[in-house]
């Protein structure tokens, strides 16, 4: 598979997460996803996806930096959004926060076979913190 064909199969998988569609992923995420050194199979990495997305319903993903080589895609993804119910670990103030996600995805026949992901979760934090009433 050409490095334009996993870029534009990254792109389709970041608009199916963006609407929504949760039904389509199996068209781009492996049935044996392994997501940072752990078997989570499709149904859990539709449920981390679901989780995250219900407690930010504004989430949507964002591409700032997209490369591939081979089979692998390495994107740094910005985030800007409001969250409503525990999100990373964090309870909701009612104020936006903005944050980074740094991932690796490692494709197999045309599917996401493995994930690694780096959240900026001291941004949420440092950003939820300011917001807190005092």
């Amino acid at each position: 598979m050409a490095q334009a064909d996993v870029l534009t199969i990254y792109r389709d998988y970041l608009r199916c997460l963006n609407a929504r569609r949760w039904d389509e992923l199996s068209r781009f995420v492996s049935d044996e996803v392994v997501y940072n050194g752990v078997r989570v199979g499709l149904s859990g990495y539709r449920a981390m996806l679901e989780s995250d997305t219900g407690a930010t319903q504004d989430l949507q993903f964002v591409p700032e930096i997209l490369i591939a080589d081979g089979q692998m895609v390495s994107c740094r993804l910005f985030f800007q959004c409001t969250p409503q119910r525990t999100f990373l670990g964090f309870e909701p103030t009612g104020g936006q926060v903005s944050f980074a996600e740094h991932a690796l995805y490692r494709f197999e026949n045309g599917r996401i076979a493995e994930v690694w992901s780096v959240i900026d979760k001291e941004a949420v934090r440092e950003q939820i913190s300011r917001q807190a009433p005092a």
